[in-house]
Parts: C-alpha cells; structure tokens; sequence
C-alpha cells in the first residue's frame, strides 16, 4: 500500500501538470530550544494540500489519504465548514481522485 506522503507528491506533480499550482500544507508542533512549543498556525484540520486552477483562479483544498486512512473529527470539522461556503474540496486517495477534485466533481469526505 502506498503511503500518504507518496501520494501526495504523485497529486502534486499530477496536478502542475493539468493547469494547477499545489501547495503542501505544512503543520505540527515543534520544541524550541527553550523547551517552549511552536504551532505553525494553521488550523486544527487543514487540509494536506492547497491549490488554484490557473483557468479560473478558483482555489481547492484536498485532503490526502491512503486507501484505509480514516478522518480525524477535526478534518471533519473543517470539511463542514468548506462546504458551507461552496469550497471546492475532497479526500483524495489517488491522483485520479485528487483531479476530479481540483476540476470541482468530486467534494465527498466520505464520514
């Protein structure tokens, strides 16, 4: 089974080539040297990957899983709140799955 991070990269360069720029959405905690926490400062549930359609300028977000990866319950959250504004947005498992997406056919989280 391929792992996330591998799928993401295939989504990546997938997607630069098909009129789209993609970014990869970085987040964790790291220690500082004083013992103290940095947040990146994105929100709990962003999205792995965040991109535009050079056609439009219409933005997408995709979040990337392998083929059991499961949603966490902020994923969700943050699913919730792109679909209310008409985001387009997915869960991708597969280059395949994340063009449908970036195209705006495919918005399912599948929780």
């Amino acid at each position: 089974m391929k792992s996330e991070h591998a799928i993401q990269n295939e989504i990546q360069i997938a997607l630069s080539k098909h009129k789209c720029s993609v970014f990869r959405a970085n987040v964790g905690k790291i220690r500082l040297p004083d013992g103290r926490f940095f947040n990146t400062g994105l929100p709990n549930g962003f999205p792995d990957l965040v991109g535009f359609r050079w056609t439009d300028g219409k933005i997408f977000f995709i979040e990337v899983k392998n083929a059991k990866g499961k949603l966490r319950p902020d994923q969700i959250v943050f699913h919730k709140m792109l679909q209310s504004h008409n985001i387009i947005h997915g869960v991708a498992r597969s280059v395949e799955d994340a063009l449908m997406i970036a195209e705006g056919g495919l918005t399912s989280y599948g929780y």
